[in-house]
């Protein structure tokens, strides 16, 4: 079922990624971790469908989204880029395989946290982080998104990796790449769930790495 939703509300988080807020249908339900299918409500564009996750909350009373905008590629997220308020959005209905299923290590490259996002949000309202960690992939520090609202729930089990740049951040920010000899050195145990989502090269390598690392291939949580 289809839904077009009116944007209440754009804000930038970094230098290319926007959040944007829509108001929410009634009786639309939908668990952390859940993405949907969007379009834009122009004329040209209601049918190039993209898939992008909710981060906001069920029991948020807005339907929000943290979209990477694409200029360069002159499609879809270069047109989300441009939405104001008061424009529209289609929407249908809720799916996805990612889903919270106990503690474990959240493995993200960029955009990909963004499945992350609700599930922390989730546990944090719900007092539950416990021993969740989140390891954040980003070519440079200007591109962690919501780099404060990570640090204010996990504390230092929030973990960056920075590929492009030497980090000037703190102990949490680590220069490299996320390989079978880093996820050796930085994960105490392979007997947890692992959250995985990023591009698919980044996913596969990651995937492969766990695996041959002991990890429990029924603990390892993505979208297929």
């Amino acid at each position: 079922m289809s839904h077009t939703l009116k944007v209440n509300d754009v804000t930038e988080v970094t230098h290319n990624v926007r959040r944007i807020r829509l108001e929410k249908p009634d009786d639309y339900n939908f668990t952390p971790g859940q993405a949907t299918e969007v379009a834009i409500d122009k004329e040209g564009w209601r049918d190039e469908k993209r898939p992008f996750t909710f981060t906001s909350l069920n029991s948020d009373p807005w339907l929000e989204f943290v979209i990477k905008v694409y200029p360069d590629h002159d499609g879809v997220t270069e047109q989300i880029g441009q939405l104001q308020k008061g424009d529209s959005l289609i929407i249908e209905d809720p799916w996805g395989a990612i889903e919270y299923k106990g503690e474990g290590t959240f493995i993200a490259g960029g955009a990909g946290v963004t499945p992350f996002i609700a599930i922390f949000r989730d546990l944090a309202r719900k007092g539950e982080i416990g021993n969740n960690r989140l390891i954040f992939s980003n070519s440079g520090e200007k591109d962690i998104i919501l780099k404060e609202e990570f640090e204010q729930i996990l504390g230092d089990q929030f973990i960056n990796v920075i590929t492009h740049e030497k980090p000037n951040g703190d102990h949490l920010f680590i220069d490299g790449h996320i390989d079978k000899a880093f996820l050796n050195e930085h994960i105490n145990h392979f007997n947890q769930h692992f959250y995985v989502c990023g591009p698919d090269a980044f996913n596969n390598g990651i995937m492969d790495a766990l695996k041959e690392l002991g990890a429990d291939p029924d603990g390892l949580v993505f979208e297929e």
